[in-house]
């Protein structure tokens, strides 16, 4: 059976001309999404899954908060390479300063395979 694919950025399904799209990952990248999206702790059945970066929304556009979303991103993940589903992560920073923090996450699968997609954090310009 084939996932269908989250979107980062509507935070809903991905579709194309009314069609929902597949995940061609296998649900790694929907795995990553939902790790990136979920606040830490607030998921009742297991608390260590989600990300800080929620808590960034009030910092202002500074430098440090760029790198602040890129640990945070990384702390996320860390539980996908724990569980062998992945053998690294690498996340690039885009920093514009105009009120987001743009990270390129490029997910290492333990098949050897690379799958990346783009999140932006939102934080005060």
């Amino acid at each position: 059976m084939t996932a269908i694919a989250l979107s980062p950025v509507t935070r809903g399904y991905s579709s194309s001309n009314g069609v929902l799209a597949r995940d061609p990952s296998g649900g790694l990248l929907n795995a990553a999404i939902i790790r990136i999206l979920t606040p830490l702790g607030s998921y009742w059945a297991e608390p260590k899954l989600g990300s800080r970066l929620h808590e960034l929304q009030r910092e202002k556009d500074v430098q440090r908060v760029g790198k602040l979303a890129q640990q945070y991103a990384l702390q996320a993940l860390q539980g996908m390479v724990d569980d062998g589903r992945l053998t690294g992560v690498e996340i690039a920073i885009d920093q514009p300063h105009n009120g987001r923090v743009l990270m390129t996450i490029e997910l290492l699968a333990a098949t050897g395979q690379r799958w990346s997609f783009d999140h932006f954090v939102q934080v005060t310009a």
